[in-house]
């Protein structure tokens, strides 16, 4: 099982108001589950919460955000070296999966085939989610 982040949004379109729930393995292999509102996230992580966050108001005034998942992912970039080749380089981001409903009850998910943005490559991205899905930072 992969660790993954779950941030419910109980007044959608209110991003200050939320429920994030890391659910990882600990280090025996048992799946935990933790709680936490917009007043435990520490001053180190609001910044990069925020900018998380602004990555899903990218959706259009028609779809709201529900919930948001995020998980780890190792993505492969292309980069040009100096001699002009083109040489993969694998990452680590958090890629971001989002529940949205519309005005008439529809309900989508919408990936990052869908939106780039929900891709984030930013070590702040990853350290964030770390901070809330390792289990020593937990205890």
């Amino acid at each position: 099982m992969k660790a993954q982040l779950q941030c419910q949004f109980p007044e959608p379109g209110n991003w200050g108001k939320f429920i994030l729930t890391a659910v990882f393995p600990d280090k025996n292999g048992f799946i935990q589950s933790r709680r936490f509102t917009q007043d435990d996230i520490p001053a180190a992580q609001a910044e990069t919460f925020n900018k998380v966050v602004s990555r899903v108001a990218v959706l259009s005034d028609d779809w709201k955000a529900l919930q948001v998942r995020a998980q780890p992912e190792q993505i492969t970039v292309k980069l040009l070296s100096e001699g002009g080749e083109v040489a993969p380089e694998s990452r680590d981001a958090v890629v971001l999966t989002v529940e949205a409903f519309n005005a008439r009850g529809g309900r989508r998910l919408f990936t990052s085939r869908d939106y780039s943005e929900f891709t984030i490559m930013g070590e702040a991205a990853v350290a964030f989610f770390n901070h809330f899905t390792t289990d020593n930072n937990n205890e």
